[in-house]
């Protein structure tokens, strides 16, 4: 399977070249949401990054999607074209009834991203394909729905889908990732690659620190976050490190709980909930901060992490497939496993300039190794070996 350490040598071959040889011309690419879609995350962040190299190297790729309450039907972006058909949960069967009707499927190759609910595109389609699947979801249906349906969604993810999608190339976040799907899933490590996110540029180091100790967390305000760890520990934290401040970034249907939360915390005046930053302001913050906070039980990879680390700000996260990557331990920042060892390694960074200082020239360092090109062209590979081997096996 190709990976990152298969891109060393004396020529690295660029996408477009990957893509020429293959013949590779259209592809359709079927989401459940898009980047535009209020809710959208590091899933729909991560398909627009690969999916916008991929057309600028040569590729017509269409993304077939869910509507957005407002917005146009068809728009075009990054040079890739989105689609989108039918409603939030429709557009499972609506997917798949276009495709046998024979208006989406029809070109070289088809990517699907399993986000949770997968599309079965193995029942309807038989052209060259690969599937984003970054992370299972396991117990995060009983997180976001009611019993009854989380079970179904459950039974879907780990037993109804897996035996359709044994022959399907898997492309994912993360060595952790991968390790964690072949475990639950039951797929072959073999049919299992890694093509690990990039960093925007924009993202590195710049201006000073905040005078006072600023902690941040970044991402949908959705429960699989915890969010409310968060929370607590810097509830916790302020005990020791009475100048603190906190700030959680995004936007999400938990922003009433959570406020409620903080006013219980009497927190109101050290941590804000801003809800969405723009670019230059989320940049602004990753680089005042001392410290970043993941405290995800589910992550691919935990993309935040990175950004900030590319600014040179260290991270505590919790210990889970895709963090377990994305942080290096004792050189980005620290992996810890329950709330209280939230607040303990928190605290120890924000006491020891030394320590935080060095976590910071670490996690500099290890962003510097990753790039959206690198992830757009191992996925890419991933799709045209297996366009390869299917012509192989008809010849």
């Amino acid at each position: 399977m190709i990976g990152i350490d298969q891109l060393s040598g004396e020529h690295i071959p660029t996408l477009r070249e990957v893509v020429e040889e293959s013949g590779t011309r259209r592809v359709d690419v079927v989401a459940w949401r898009d980047l535009d879609d209020p809710e959208a995350g590091g899933s729909e962040l991560h398909a627009h990054q690969v999916l916008s190299r991929w057309a600028a190297a040569g590729v017509d790729v269409r993304l077939w999607t869910s509507r957005v309450d407002g917005a146009a039907r068809e728009v075009e972006r990054g040079g890739y074209r989105a689609i989108r058909r039918a409603g939030r949960y429709a557009v499972f069967p609506v997917t798949a009834l276009d495709a046998l009707r024979g208006r989406l499927g029809s070109g070289d190759g088809v990517v699907e991203i399993w986000n949770g609910m997968p599309f079965f595109s193995p029942l309807w389609t038989r052209r060259p394909r690969i599937v984003f699947l970054h992370h299972v979801h396991a117990e995060m249906w009983h997180m976001v729905l009611p019993e009854r349906l989380a079970r179904i969604g459950s039974a879907i993810e780990l037993r109804l889908a897996p035996p359709l999608y044994r022959r399907a190339r898997i492309v994912t976040l993360s060595e952790s990732s991968k390790r964690d799907i072949v475990q639950r899933l039951g797929f072959h490590p073999d049919r299992v690659s890694v093509a690990p996110p990039g960093i925007e540029p924009r993202f590195s180091p710049g201006g000073p620190k905040a005078a006072d100790p600023l902690v941040v967390t970044v991402g949908r305000l959705v429960p699989v976050k915890r969010f409310d760890w968060f929370i607590d520990a810097m509830a916790k934290l302020r005990a020791d490190h009475p100048t603190l401040e906190a700030v959680v970034v995004g936007e999400g249907y938990e922003r009433p709980a959570l406020e409620a939360r903080v006013r219980a915390a009497g927190a109101s005046e050290w941590l804000r909930l801003p809800g969405r930053l723009s670019d230059p302001e989320l940049l602004d913050l990753y680089r005042r901060a001392w410290l970043l906070v993941a405290t995800s039980s589910h992550e691919g990879w935990g993309m935040t992490i990175t950004e900030a680390a590319a600014c040179g700000t260290p991270a505590v996260a919790t210990r889970i497939p895709g963090h377990e990557d994305a942080v290096v331990e004792g050189v980005s920042g620290r992996l810890v496993d329950t709330m209280e060892d939230v607040v303990s390694a928190a605290s120890a960074l924000l006491a020891d300039d030394d320590l935080r200082f060095r976590l910071s020239a670490g996690a500099i360092e290890t962003a510097r190794r990753h790039s959206w090109e690198t992830t757009a062209l191992l996925a890419f590979r991933a799709l045209a070996e297996q366009r390869a081997a299917m012509a192989g096996r008809r010849g």
